[in-house]
């Protein structure tokens, strides 16, 4: 990668294949999540480092709580330990962290760590890291849509006044750009409800590589594969 390279502003990044770092070394699958936390620290240095301003990761879905509930149970203490970590790091690199997602469901003390994460590090001024847990694009959509029609009863906001600005502002991203990248490891090609209203116009780049694996190169080559693309947003160059 050059000094040429364009750096984009938001990378949003779907952390694929956990299960199978874990199951091709006979690992149980908690510890490709854990292996897949200490990724997540690692890429968010860099990306800070790179100059990313925005970095969202896909962290537990609406449809991740389907899982058995040994799984879900030990993720949800990955989730409280990491919190922690993710606090001295955050602090280290100044980087401000936001949840995206219901956290409704979440226990007490995990709600109240969310909470901390972001009222201790709200006034730092670099990398935004945002983690979406217990997210799902089309309940963000259904919970903004709710919360317009509710404003619409209320008459702070009349019908003919809504445009995509307008229901964009009750998504759980106001106020942050739309990702210009969409990273997504482990060779899957889909967006499995994951920022489906801001990934309109995303450039894609999907790779083989298992998340527990990815690393700076592998950002790099992303990045580098972003910088060939032509975005026209629609319209023609």
């Amino acid at each position: 990668m050059n000094t040429e390279e364009r750096i984009p502003r938001h990378v949003a990044l779907i952390l694929d294949g956990n299960g199978r770092w874990a199951k091709k070394r006979g690992l149980p699958r908690t510890m490709g999540h854990k292996e897949g936390c200490k990724t997540v620290e690692k890429t968010v240095e860099i990306a800070a480092r790179m100059g990313i301003e925005y970095l969202t990761v896909y962290g537990f879905s609406t449809e991740n709580w389907k899982r058995s509930s040994e799984e879900v149970g030990a993720l949800m203490q990955l989730f409280r330990y990491y919190m922690v970590r993710l606090l001295k790091i955050a602090k280290q690199n100044n980087v401000r962290v936001k949840m995206i997602g219901d956290r409704r469901r979440f226990d007490e003390d995990i709600i109240e760590g969310i909470n901390r994460l972001e009222r201790e590090t709200k006034e730092n001024t670099g990398l935004t890291f945002v983690i979406a847990v217990n997210y799902g694009a089309r309940d963000e959509i259904t919970r903004a849509v709710s919360r317009l029609a509710a404003d619409c009863v209320q008459g702070r906001v009349k019908a003919e006044e809504i445009t995509e600005d307008v229901l964009s502002s009750y998504l759980d991203t106001a106020g942050m750009p739309d990702p210009d990248l969409l990273i997504r490891t482990s060779g899957e090609i889909r967006l499995s409800n994951y920022l489906l209203w801001q990934l309109a116009y995303t450039e894609i780049y999907v790779t083989d590589c298992l998340w527990p694996d990815f690393n700076e190169e592998e950002l790099k080559r992303a990045v580098v594969q972003y910088n060939k693309r032509e975005r026209r947003f629609g319209g023609v160059k």
